[in-house]
């Protein structure tokens, strides 16, 4: 999918704390019918402005959008890769549902769709059920960070002494997906970077475990994607949620072979993945508001 279509339009949003995130809206056409409003989550060293393409796919199926640069990401405030506490980013997501949910129709649907480390943050956030929402979509989620034994005695010790000490993520933009131009446009982007804090690290290091702890008891109803060969997040997280989880409650497909970005593939791994999106969408808000 090309990343260069339905730019958004950008504006500050003031978090809790009085640091600025950049908030990015797709608006749903005036001719198109509205069945909810998707708020995106995005991942480890991007920003929401590279979902442009599936906002656009999403608005033609009825559904606005709304994403937001992480604090320490793309147009907000921070320095790259870093928090200003563990939970930072469980509450600015928070305070963007609940601040998005003020502004809804009565009873318009609200959706979290979180790839990734927003994935992870996105999960978290329900499975502690700091604020609700109708439905979830989970695209490659960091529940597994596939930590090494050296890495996992680094996060354990660093968050400590040195929390704020901002380290490369190690991730290789080669595998984000089997479409060249996806790659090269992410490594040419000066808002995509690859720092990440200990204190960061530990988040997705522990976030991950707890989250998949949870499955068993999961009542949002969710969908669960991930790709089969992905290099950049351990595939094995997903696997071991989609197992405990109930099946009434979460439907969950491996892409065998794509790799990690799902909705940035290639044709043949894309389009059943936006095909399962809408399908799985319209099945529960199909409904015109």
């Amino acid at each position: 999918m090309p990343q260069h279509c339905s730019p958004s339009t950008l504006s500050p949003f003031t978090a809790a704390d009085g640091e600025n995130l950049a908030l990015h809206e797709w608006p749903v056409a005036a001719n198109t019918p509205l069945r909810g409003l998707v708020v995106l989550v995005h991942g480890l060293g991007e920003h929401a402005g590279r979902y442009g393409a599936l906002a656009e796919q999403l608005n033609a199926w009825g559904f606005a959008v709304r994403g937001y640069d992480h604090y320490g990401h793309g147009a907000s405030a921070g320095p790259r890769g870093g928090l200003t506490s563990d939970t930072r980013l469980l509450d600015d997501l928070a305070d963007m549902v609940e601040c998005t949910r003020a502004r809804l129709p009565p009873g318009l649907p609200l959706v979290l769709l979180g790839h990734s480390m927003g994935g992870l943050v996105a999960a978290r956030l329900v499975s502690l059920n700091l604020c609700p929402v109708d439905a979830l979509v989970l695209s490659s989620p960091a529940l597994d960070a596939g930590l090494g034994a050296v890495q996992k005695l680094l996060v354990s010790t660093l968050p400590r002494i040195a929390p704020n000490l901002r380290v490369g993520n190690g991730l290789d933009a080669h595998y984000l997906s089997h479409d060249a131009q996806v790659v090269a446009d992410y490594r040419a982007d000066p808002q995509c970077h690859d720092r990440i804090s200990a204190r960061l690290a530990r988040f997705i290091a522990d976030a991950g475990p707890a989250t998949v702890a949870t499955a068993p008891t999961w009542a949002v109803p969710t969908l669960l994607m991930w790709a089969g060969a992905d290099r950049l997040v351990n595939p094995a997280g997903s696997r071991a949620f989609a197992q405990a989880a109930p099946p009434a409650v979460v439907q969950s497909h491996c892409f065998e072979g794509a790799f990690h970005e799902l909705f940035n593939e290639t044709p043949e791994y894309a389009m059943p993945v936006l095909q399962m999106l809408q399908d799985w969408l319209l099945a529960r808000f199909g409904v015109k508001y």
